[in-house]
């Protein structure tokens, strides 16, 4: 089995996701009392948010560079960075190390294929749904047509994630909100959503709506164990 390197913390509430759906799909997988083998660091999500709402791009890519880093050194065959937004610096860190980085548009956009999804609603940070680092790898290398909410819809979704999701805080009203957003996108052609911010799972389920959900934290977790058992 290989050593899964999880870059973590970004936020702990959704890490903890990932953290428990590796292990679990390494037991189903593998049976018994296998577990997976994980090297994990865990970022003081403060110093990113921080560095995010600057705009200071170039000491988040570092801080992640250096907990790839360290991951290689501890022995990680591969790694995850467990957040849909620090993949806006993902190329810098995968030029960092020699080892592999698995990347969660790439492991979504594979998934949708195989469903084949034409056209889905992106929810996530501000940084996710308006600039081009994730939204491009699903149109320029799957083909997707990718619709994200209205300005207005864009801010409740972000301030959503960090004033309530990134704290544990999941409220009814949030919920709603977010359901009558997907419900406008479903309306413009939506075919399925992507949860592409990995706090919103702790807020919509599948049960919620009557479009197919593709949470990215399930996805990218799932993926990884694949490429864990791999021979």
């Amino acid at each position: 089995m290989k050593t899964i390197g999880l870059i973590g913390g970004m936020s702990w509430e959704s890490t903890a996701t990932y953290y428990k759906q590796i292990n679990e799909g390494i037991k189903q997988a593998l049976g018994g009392l296998n577990s997976a083998k994980i090297c994990m660091i865990s970022l003081n999500f403060a110093e990113i948010e921080a560095c995010q709402h600057r705009g200071d791009w170039e000491t988040a890519s570092k801080i992640l560079i250096e907990a790839a880093r360290s991951l290689e050194a501890a022995g990680a065959d591969f790694v995850l960075i467990c957040t849909n937004t620090m993949h806006k610096v993902a190329t810098q860190v995968e030029a960092s190390v020699s080892i592999p980085l698995l990347h969660i548009a790439r492991a979504t956009g594979d998934k949708l294929k195989k469903d084949k999804i034409a056209k889905l609603a992106l929810l996530g940070t501000r940084f996710t749904m308006e600039e081009t680092f994730y939204k491009q790898v699903l149109q320029a290398e799957y083909g997707l047509d990718v619709i994200v909410p209205t300005d207005d819809d864009a801010k409740t979704i972000h301030d959503v994630i960090y004033n309530e999701l990134c704290l544990g805080i999941c409220s009814q009203k949030s919920k709603e909100a977010y359901l009558n957003i997907i419900e406008k996108l479903r309306g413009e052609g939506a075919e399925a959503v992507i949860l592409g911010c990995t706090e919103i799972g702790l807020l919509i389920s599948q049960e919620s709506l009557n479009l197919p959900i593709y949470d990215t934290s399930l996805i990218h977790a799932e993926k990884a164990v694949e490429q864990a058992i791999q021979n």
